[in-house]
C-alpha cells in the first residue's frame, strides 16, 4: 500500500507501481489474490525446474550445481516479492535493510565457521596407530 490515497473521482495510474506491490480496491474479493496466486505459479514453476535439471541428462553434468543454485535465487526472488512483498519502494527501505542485515549476519556466522573448521584440521595432531586403535 502506498501512502498517497486517492479521492473517490480521482484516476490513479497502476503502472507507475513496483513489482509485487498490490494495491487493495474496495471490489477486489481477496485483495491481492491475483499476486499470490502468480507467485505460487512461478514457485511452482521453478520446483520443477529444479528437479528436472537434477534428474535428467538436459544439462551438462558439472554444471548442474551452477543450474541449480540459480534457480534457488530465482525462487528466493520469488517469494521476496510476490510473498513478502518486498519491493524497491520507499515504504520499504527499512525491510531492505533488515533483510540486507540479516543476510550479512547468516554469511559472517557460516563463513566464520567454515574458517574456524579449516584452522582447526590444519593445526591439529594427526592421530597415531595406536591411538586409533585404541579407539571405542
Amino acid at each position: 500500500m502506498t501512502d498517497i490515497e486517492s479521492k473517490p473521482g480521482e484516476m490513479q495510474d497502476l503502472r507507475d507501481s513496483a513489482p509485487g506491490e498490490e494495491r487493495i480496491t474496495e471490489h477486489e474479493m481477496a485483495g491481492g489474490l491475483s499476486g499470490y496466486l502468480i507467485g505460487y505459479g512461478l514457485a511452482i514453476l521453478l520446483t520443477i525446474a529444479s528437479f528436472l535439471a537434477a534428474q535428467t541428462d538436459l544439462i551438462y553434468r558439472p554444471a548442474v550445481i551452477s543450474a541449480l543454485v540459480v534457480l534457488a535465487i530465482a525462487q528466493m526472488g520469488v517469494h521476496l516479492v510476490f510473498f513478502l512483498h518486498l519491493t524497491t519502494g520507499p515504504d520499504n527501505t527499512n525491510n531492505i535493510l533488515a533483510l540486507a542485515f540479516g543476510v550479512l549476519i547468516v554469511a559472517l556466522v557460516v563463513l566464520g565457521s567454515v574458517w574456524i573448521m579449516n584452522h582447526l584440521n590444519e593445526n591439529m595432531a594427526a592421530m597415531t596407530a595406536h591411538q586409533a586403535g585404541t579407539m571405542p
